[in-house]
């Protein structure tokens, strides 16, 4: 007998769609204490929690990190010998995982060569389209790449096959490469008036190199030379003592009775200064570098980094350099009207390349459609900011083909005004609605407030973290009572009473990037906040037009300069006086409580893990078996101080470690004093002993704020503070904020965060747009006044955030 369906039974669903969770179960990873959820595939979960709680722990480090582990072991053995090993993460269950794609805040490399162009598929397709197009025609892609240099060779080349040989005497390739500037648009000139004063001879110490000064081996190389009269000044030196004294090839001869090699001064200097990384250096020695180094643009190629031919090939009156130099959203039409006003004028060559002009539309199109319509190709990648970095990351995915892939986010509205955060949550919505699990990691009620599925970590950060308090609806969570949920709707209200200035920093006729010869005065005295949509102006205004000389300390995000070595106990001077105190309780040196001198572990040299560099690969880290990650050696953890050896010490957060200096046997103001103020700047779950490199941008600039609080400095320069604050911490945030004001400081914070806003003395507004569009002032007053204007975009934004 038949066992079919009637019409009004449903269906058995099929066993595959039965994996329609991310299992996670037992992860241990970092502070995470066992944590267990189910995750919604093909929906838009967002992870939320204090700074610290474990978000990052659980996301990157457990879910993607697994994703990828287990993507590498579908290669073969051999394509995995070149592949990093990828330790597998502290969990018991992960099930149901799908191919993650991470798109952080990472900043892109600082190559001189790389560009927004080169970074996307942009200048690729660019290059392709002035290849077929362009008049007149100069050769293949690679003529309008300023990554390739022309070559000629002429010689003869013998081919052998069988018993014929063939003879090829010359050989060409055209590149694109300016053969001045090789390809990085500046050309670097070394100022002589700071490497000597020539009113001086060599016997009066005329050299104001750093270790060159009289006496000194450097300086005896030159005086005691014999090629030129130590007694005369340098500017009465013939032509050939300045040559000899300037640029002589290095020449063996015997000075002071040793057989030395001699060199001219400049070539001498391009060798042991200026070929070396500038974050390597002493900082006597980087800050006489920036001093002695000037960049102009280069006069051959006026900075556009291509070689004259390549400059000279058009398409309808416009060359790649012109097409690079213009803003995105500016490209995007130009590229729109190709072919539209003179279809005949290449001869059909509009038909022959109509794929490859959609897919530049469409590249194009994303730039703008995201929020960096007003970059340029010929941006230098090094120069984005985080946020910037993050979205120019994305394009690539927004049109890509894949479905049922894992998107893992870091923050990506950082660095957005309001004003594009919806744009922002549309895409999210699109990469979700394409069929992607996507996972983002979010501070914004914004955002949170699109979710499918939300799961607020906590309670607290550091070891008060790891646990998942809440999972579930944004409606849920707002009643859940979790320290997000009791702030997710907290609001601040305007200042009804704002301080008065003590004085004002006036900016004059500034041009930088895109600002319209600018005038404004910031007051002095009060808490100023610089406001606007995203490139509209508001760094260049603050970071590249306050005169100089203004005593003025600029706290911003970029990289701490240190190694993996560094932590905020070394970065602020901390492990001083910690050492000093260790020494001074077990009666011996304070050396041997340092990782990075004679306490060292010597299989890991005091790093607590083992590198293996492999070459164009990423690197692999695995924890030092002899110290276990303790950095030091076993000998040095003998010695304690109240009952806790070093090791023990830099594994506590800066909470913990307050209280431990603060009071009892352990008591040592000075580290007290620096780490009251780490706490200050909401870093209270940051351990002493965390590399540099694990921190995030808003980490990085809470670090070189606290370390700067101690500074004799009157104003200083604060950008996005808020990047990586939990709305509770915000409220901390302003609270230091209001402290420097009235420690008599003055407070400029750029700042797109409406709390801060709020809570400002006086605010300037930048606009209306972004790129050309921006560059103005379009509001100076006070925030009661923006509020009550709605005159710009950001006073719509606020007028809404305070209710008014």
């Amino acid at each position: 007998m038949s066992t079919a369906t009637t019409p009004d039974t449903p269906p058995e669903p099929h066993v595959a769609d039965s994996h329609e969770m991310i299992r996670v179960h037992g992860a241990r990873e970092n502070n995470l204490k066992d944590v267990g959820i189910e995750i919604p595939k093909r929906r838009l979960t967002v992870f939320t929690g204090v700074s610290g709680s474990g978000k990052s722990s659980l996301v990157f480090d457990t879910i993607a990190a697994e994703s990828q582990r287990l993507i590498n072991e579908t290669y073969s053995a051999f394509v995995q010998g070149f592949m990093p090993t990828l330790a597998r993460p502290e969990v018991d269950v992960l099930d149901g995982l799908t191919t993650a794609i991470i798109v952080d805040q990472q900043r892109m490399g600082a190559d001189p060569r790389s560009t927004v162009g080169t970074a996307t598929d942009a200048n690729a397709m660019l290059r392709i389209l002035f290849s077929r197009l362009g008049e007149p025609h100069i050769g293949p892609p690679g003529a309008f790449a300023f990554n390739v240099p022309s070559v000629r060779a002429s010689g003869a080349i013998t081919v052998e096959r069988g018993a014929k040989k063939a003879v090829k005497a010359t050989f060409n390739r055209t590149g694109g490469m300016c053969p001045r500037c090789e390809g990085r648009g500046t050309v670097s000139d070394i100022d002589l008036t700071q490497l000597y004063d020539d009113s001086k001879s060599l016997a009066e110490d005329a050299l104001t190199i750093p270790g060159y000064k009289a006496g000194g081996w450097n300086h005896r190389l030159y005086s005691e030379s014999g090629l030129v009269d130590r007694d005369k000044p340098i500017r009465a030196y013939t032509k050939k003592e300045l040559a000899d004294f300037l640029h002589l090839e290095p020449t063996r001869m015997k000075i002071a009775g040793i057989n030395m090699t001699y060199e001219g001064l400049i070539p001498r200097l391009k060798k042991s200064m200026l070929s070396k990384d500038p974050e390597a250096m002493q900082p006597h020695i980087r800050e006489f570098v920036a001093r002695a180094v000037t960049f102009t643009t280069c006069p051959e190629c006026d900075g556009t980094r291509l070689a004259e031919a390549a400059r000279s090939s058009k398409i309808e009156g416009i060359s790649i350099a012109d097409a690079c130099a213009m803003q995105i959203s500016d490209l995007a039409a130009w590229v729109r009207g190709l072919g539209t006003s003179s279809p005949h004028s290449t001869g059909g060559g509009y038909t022959m390349v109509a794929p490859l002009l959609a897919s530049l539309r469409q590249t194009l199109d994303s730039f703008v459609e995201i929020g960096l319509g007003y970059l340029s190709l010929d941006r230098p990648s090094g120069t984005l900011s985080g946020g910037e970095a993050q979205r120019t990351k994305m394009i690539r995915h927004l049109g890509s083909s894949l479905t049922d892939v894992t998107y893992v986010f870091d923050e990506p509205t950082a660095g957005l005004h309001p004003h594009d955060v919806q744009r922002m949550n549309d895409l999210l919505l699109r990469l979700r609605d394409k069929g992607n699990t996507v996972l983002v990691v979010e501070h914004k009620p914004e955002t949170i407030a699109i979710a499918d599925h939300v799961v607020d970590l906590g309670p607290g950060a550091g070891t008060a973290g790891g646990t998942v308090c809440f999972e579930g609806t944004v409606a849920g969570l707002r009643g859940s009572g979790t320290v997000t949920g009791r702030h997710f709707d907290d609001r601040v209200a305007v200042k009804e009473a704002v301080r008065e200035p003590t004085g004002v920093l006036g900016i004059r006729g500034a041009t930088a990037n895109n600002l319209h010869d600018v005038d404004v005065d910031i007051p002095l005295g009060v808490l100023a906040v610089v406001t606007g949509v995203a490139g509209s102006g508001k760094s260049s205004l603050v970071h590249g037009s306050i005169p100089a000389g203004a005593d003025v300390v600029s706290v911003d995000q970029s990289p701490i300069r240190g190694s993996r070595r560094s932590n905020p106990a070394t970065y602020t001077g901390l492990l001083d006086p910690i050492r000093k105190a260790f020494a001074k309780a077990n009666g011996v040196k304070p050396a041997l409580f340092s990782a990075n001198s004679e306490g060292a572990c010597p299989t890991c040299n005091g790093i607590g893990v083992v590198y293996t560099d492999l070459a164009m690969m990423a690197g692999v880290a695995a924890t030092c078996e002899e110290c276990e990650g303790k950095r030091f050696q076993a000998s040095v953890l003998d010695h304690h101080l109240a009952g806790r050896d070093i090791s023990e010490v830099l594994a506590m957060p800066v909470t913990e470690a307050a209280a431990f200096f603060g009071d009892g046997e352990a008591r040592t103001p000075a580290a007290h004093r620096i780490l009251e103020r780490l706490a200050d700047v909401g870093l209270g779950y940051l351990s002493l002993g965390q590399p540099l490199t694990t921190l995030s941008g808003g980490e990085r600039q809470r670090l070189k704020l606290a370390t700067h609080m101690a500074d004799k400095s009157g104003v200083y320069v604060l950008d996005e503070p808020t990047t990586g604050l939990h709305l509770a911490d915000v409220e901390q945030l302003l609270g230091l904020l209001d402290r420097l004001v009235d420690s008599g400081k003055s407070v400029i914070v750029v700042e797109h965060h409406q709390a801060v806003m709020a809570h400002a003395d006086w605010i300037i507004d930048l606009g209306p747009g972004a790129g050309h569009d921006g560059g103005r002032i379009v509001f100076e007053g006070t925030p009661a006044d923006l509020v009550a204007a709605r005159s710009t975009l950001t006073g719509e934004h606020l007028a809404a955030y305070v209710g008014g």
